[in-house]
């Protein structure tokens, strides 16, 4: 019987460069920039950090190398540690329709292939796209999403990140099925990991699910098996998250030309994607209206009625850690007055125990606009009014963050993203030269020589 995950990895396993567009390349190429960027920023993070001990400790074949401190080690291993780097400042790419997704944390499933096999450039660029396109799809298929069902977008990956993996070692379509149902049907995130109090597994998540689904492509590789309706059939992906979903997401338009990574969107501050319209309306009244700290009574925040819920319930209100801070509004919008930016700085952890936030953090009021929430996921409306203690009030409202593909940033902006990223550790001339090996990614016979210019000396 044909199942879904067969008809994917028919299309997947026959992929080849020569089939994409301009537009999807170019795509891949700003959108691997943009995760590189982020993963020289990502792999000093303490997580980080601790993950390389872990790894360390634990030896492997030293097969692909780990982006900034250069260690090599094993290609699920690789995997892992290099997703976790790209996604450890919550400031790689997003895409949002019934489910979130953030499909360049798949990317390392492709670099630790390509890496490990020496593959080709332009073999990177059909795994980047191959990445997003069923990322993408996923979340379009859920009604409603999982995320409305108390469970992580990690859940998601596990579906996708073996397709990438198998395509990357030239796997049939029956073998990367059975790569699909080994990683998929023992990979199920809990929503948990973003509620309330968060921890170091909000970012490590996803990376786990994208080491699993390399592992798995591995396994499948030797001719183990996993289940074919992991998706459509009986304890499936759709009996378990009901009640609908839209199977034809996944599969309409699918070979015919036009490619999903043309449509997602690229971080501009290091925080919770629900978070960006607000903040980019506050740094906007900031600006224009010469907003001081002492000047602001209310900050009143009309939005979506799951980012009220998501970025302001009680643990938001005295973040102690990176990964609360950068999933909480009240101290998003705080420091975005205070300091009149966002961007990693803020989130050292000084800054984010200062306790001169706390009565802006308080002045923040989240709730939900039923009208707004009728034009979810199509626009990501938000609202924000600043009342002054003089009661003077200024609002603005944002429908399209900066970075959404209808607004998306210049490749300026993402150098000069990637250049404050990358500059402590690496010269001018390195940060150039990398730039522009991944902007010509086709011509790079050797993607295991490309990852070792991402190592700091």
């Amino acid at each position: 019987m044909s199942t879904i995950t067969l008809k994917l990895s028919e299309w997947a396993s026959n992929l080849r460069y020569e089939d994409l567009t301009a537009e999807a390349i170019d795509a891949a190429k700003r959108f691997f920039y943009d995760s590189i960027g982020c993963a020289l920023g990502g792999y000093r993070q303490e997580d980080c950090a601790m993950l390389q001990r872990y790894i360390a400790t634990m030896g492997g074949d030293y097969q692909c190398t780990c982006i900034g401190t250069g260690h090599r080690t094993s290609a699920v291993n690789a995997a892992l540690f290099n997703a976790l780097a790209i996604r450890a400042m919550d400031y790689n790419d997003i895409y949002w329709k019934s489910d979130p997704c953030h499909p360049t944390d798949i990317i390392p499933a492709a670099t630790s292939i390509c890496d490990w096999k020496h593959l080709s450039g332009k073999e990177l660029i059909v795994g980047i796209i191959i990445g997003h396109e069923m990322e993408m799809r996923y979340c379009e298929a859920g009604d409603p999403g999982i995320r409305e069902k108390g469970w992580h977008h990690a859940t998601l990956t596990a579906f996708v990140s073996p397709m990438v993996a198998a395509r990357m070692l030239g796997l049939s379509a029956e073998r990367m099925q059975h790569a699909i149902g080994i990683s998929a049907s023992h990979s199920c995130t809990l929503g948990a990991v973003t509620a309330g109090k968060l921890t170091m597994m909000k970012n490590t998540v996803d990376p786990m699910a994208t080491q699993a689904g390399v592992r798995a492509a591995l396994l499948a590789e030797l001719g183990y098996t996993g289940p074919e309706h992991v998706v459509d059939g009986k304890e499936g992906l759709v009996h378990c998250y009901g009640p609908e979903w839209h199977l034809n997401r996944l599969t309409d338009g699918l070979g015919e030309g036009r490619y999903k990574i043309t449509e997602c969107g690229m971080k501009f501050y290091p925080i919770e994607a629900l978070s960006h319209s607000p903040t980019t309306a506050t740094l906007k009244l900031v600006h224009q209206h010469d907003i001081k700290p002492h000047d602001v009574a209310e900050i009143r925040v009309e939005t979506i009625a799951r980012a009220a819920d998501i970025l302001s319930d009680p643990t938001k209100y005295r973040p102690t850690s990176k990964e609360t801070a950068d999933h909480s509004l009240p101290y998003c919008l705080a420091v975005a007055i205070t300091d009149r930016e966002v961007t990693p700085k803020q989130f050292k952890n000084e800054r984010i125990v200062d306790p001169a936030l706390h009565p802006l953090m308080d002045a923040v009021k989240a709730v939900g606009n039923d009208d707004f929430e009728a034009l979810f996921p199509a626009a990501q409306p938000s609202r924000v009014t600043i009342t002054t203690h003089s009661g003077q009030s200024y609002s603005e409202r944002v429908d399209v963050p900066k970075g959404d593909y209808r607004d998306p940033g210049s490749m300026d902006d993402i150098e000069v993203k990637f250049n404050a990223l990358g500059g402590d550790v690496f010269s001018k001339q390195q940060l150039a030269e990398m730039k522009r090996a991944i902007l010509t990614l086709e011509d790079c016979p050797d993607v295991s020589e490309l990852m070792k210019q991402f190592v700091a000396e």
